[in-house]
């Protein structure tokens, strides 16, 4: 039997558009936001309680709704913004489809008070589920409060696809501080159960930018002002030095809102391109004004999405704004160089990181460095470090002594008392990043780091194969500042972790503490391994991560425990690498594909020589 076509009830139709408009509680918090500074607010309040979940209110001090408007702005499509197609095509508010407050109504328990400055009081309407009562008087300043209950609690479909109350909270704290960051002249008051969390008084950008970024961030970022073609970009970039593992220290607007745009990013990319190692991302604050005729925010329910009338125009400008600041400065440098002659010999930092970056190579000629070894207990070595000596010294010995050294016949490999190694033995370090090192056939070149990366990646897959990777708890835990997204992924997935090895538990909403981490990345960072894991974990999911993504995550986790280049290795240490890597599957290269290790036969360096013609 064919169904006729019959129009959809208005309660259904406005679920529908909630589904596309109100994904979680951030994303009603979003619209209210908007709604209170579309209305010239100048102080915004926002309560919530479990998350959002259960209590979502927005009090602020704008212009108010009249009492016989108030059932119309909780009809779909009722809005003072616009009123014209030629009003949409340049709408400069945040807020224009006259659909946030009736899509929140129809899936929550909803209160509007308002007041207008020429009323002598203020008036209420309720809706629950959809449906409008009476408009009351109420007690209210001037301005309007939207109070929602019970997100989705006419939905249990929907509502069971929420997350927990800290990944919730952390959704709506983010949309907060996204939304505070624009309007640096707005006071802001976010509470979380009662509790004060963020107290922002009208203030300077660059005071808004530090307290919501971070000192550390201003510090590091370069202040931008740009003007051309009624195009105005203001805001701070970061110094190529302050780069980022992801993408989440990035903030860019559009008149005022946050989007993220392929056209912007691109740009933005393409600016820090010669100064930032390719799997870095650039921090960023930068606000985009033009004429809102040049812009199409009807693009995404969201409004996260726009689109540019002169899109090349746009990236154009963005970035030779962006790469003419950076221009004015030297990557990986945060002051001027010191003069020679005031440069007193140093050892290298042993946390220097891998890459031709960190080789003398990139340091100035002037500089008069001087390498120091050092005793650093390799987490590959086990117990060949403490056998090297009795298991290879008589071969030692008698490798120095022989006459031509390299011009004995072949050696039986399975024999281990007469047998030389393919790798060989170490003879030394050279700058702190290659060990050097002689076997049968000649000279053995080893990149430490890229080894190293590839026999903790291996030892981490084997374990975990098995079942869980071994835990070395922290005799003192190591806490880290973090973000709320961070913490509630800590929250929901702390006990999974463990099977990868670590240990982490939350101190406080913006601390985390490091209780263990994997028995072979103890002597590597707890706090870069952390984020690192964690961001994989929050952008993926911890289930996805486990199955299709597992391998790329123990190569991340390995890259932060393998030996950093200028880590002075003892003898022992650099042939208990060599012993490993020959025990290792795939050690030929490391988990980014480059080669550990090559080598230069006799007749190679005879050649370099022109010996024997």
């Amino acid at each position: 039997m064919t169904r006729r076509i019959r129009k959809l009830p208005d309660h259904l139709v406005n679920q529908i558009a909630a589904g596309e408009v109100v994904e979680r509680p951030a994303s009603a918090l979003k619209e209210m936001l908007e709604n209170s500074l579309d209305a010239g607010a100048t102080s915004v309040t926002v309560d919530l309680a479990q998350g959002g979940i259960k209590l979502i209110r927005v009090t602020d001090n704008g212009g108010g709704i009249a009492a016989e408007d108030l059932a119309l702005a909780l009809d779909r499509h009722a809005t003072s913004k616009i009123g014209s197609l030629s009003e949409l095509e340049e709408v400069g508010t945040l807020g224009f489809r006259g659909e946030g407050l009736a899509s929140i109504a129809s899936v929550s328990r909803l209160t509007l008070i308002s007041r207008t400055a020429e009323d002598a009081h203020a008036h209420q309407i309720v809706a629950i589920d959809g449906a409008l009562h009476p408009v009351e008087p109420a007690a209210h300043a001037p301005g309007t409060t939207v109070e929602v209950v019970d997100l989705y609690f006419n939905t249990p479909a929907r509502r069971k696809f929420l997350k927990s109350e800290n990944t919730e909270y952390a959704h709506c704290a983010a949309t907060f501080e996204r939304i505070a960051l624009a309007y640096p002249e707005v006071e802001f008051l976010l509470r979380n159960n009662g509790k004060a969390v963020w107290r922002l008084p009208a203030q300077s950008l660059e005071d808004r930018v530090a307290a919501l970024l971070g000192k550390e961030f201003v510090n590091a970022a370069l202040p931008l002002g740009t003007e051309a073609g009624g195009l105005s970009l203001r805001g701070f970039v970061a110094s190529p030095t302050y780069s980022k593992a992801s993408r989440d220290a990035q903030y860019f607007y559009v008149n005022g809102r946050f989007v993220r745009d392929k056209t912007a990013q691109h740009a933005l990319r393409q600016a820090y391109r010669d100064v930032l190692h390719h799997d870095r991302h650039p921090a960023y604050a930068l606000f985009l004004t033009l004429d809102p005729g040049g812009v199409d925010v009807n693009v995404h329910p969201t409004k996260i999405e726009v689109r540019f009338r002169e899109s090349q125009a746009i990236h154009q400008f963005l970035f030779h704004s962006v790469n003419k600041t950076l221009a004015a400065t030297m990557a990986g440098s945060s002051a001027p160089a010191a003069d020679a002659a005031e440069l007193a010999p140093v050892s290298l930092p042993a946390t220097a990181g891998p890459g031709p970056a960190h080789s003398p190579a990139a340091r100035p000629a002037s500089a008069p460095w001087r390498f120091e070894q050092q005793t650093m207990p390799l987490s590959v070595a086990r117990e060949a470090v403490a056998h090297y000596d009795t298991l290879y010294s008589g071969i030692r010995n008698e490798e120095r002594q022989a006459i031509p050294p390299l011009t004995a016949p072949p050696l039986a490999m399975t024999d281990t008392e007469n047998a030389i190694p393919p790798l060989g033995f170490a003879l030394a370090q050279l700058h702190g990043v290659y060990v050097l090192a002689q076997n049968i056939d000649g000279l053995i070149l080893v990149d430490m780091h890229a080894a190293h990366e590839r026999i903790v990646y291996e030892r981490l897959k084997t374990a975990l194969e098995s079942d869980t990777i071994p835990m070395q708890p922290l005799l003192l835990p190591v806490s880290f500042a973090a973000d709320r997204m961070e913490v509630a992924t800590v929250h929901e997935e702390g006990e999974a972790l463990k099977t990868l090895g670590i240990e982490l538990a939350p101190l406080s909403p913006t601390q985390i503490a490091v209780r263990g981490v994997p028995v072979w990345l103890k002597d590597g960072n707890p706090v870069d391994l952390a984020r690192a894991v964690l961001a994989d974990v929050r952008e993926y999911g911890l289930s996805r991560v486990m199955t299709e993504r597992r391998n790329a995550l123990l190569a991340t986790m390995a890259c932060h425990g393998a030996v950093r280049a200028n880590r002075q290795l003892t003898l022992a240490e650099m042939n208990a690498l060599l012993r490993d890597m020959e025990a290792t599957e795939r050690s030929g290269q490391c988990n980014h594909g480059r080669p550990t290790w090559t080598q230069l036969t006799m007749r190679d360096l005879d050649a370099l020589f022109m010996r024997g013609r």
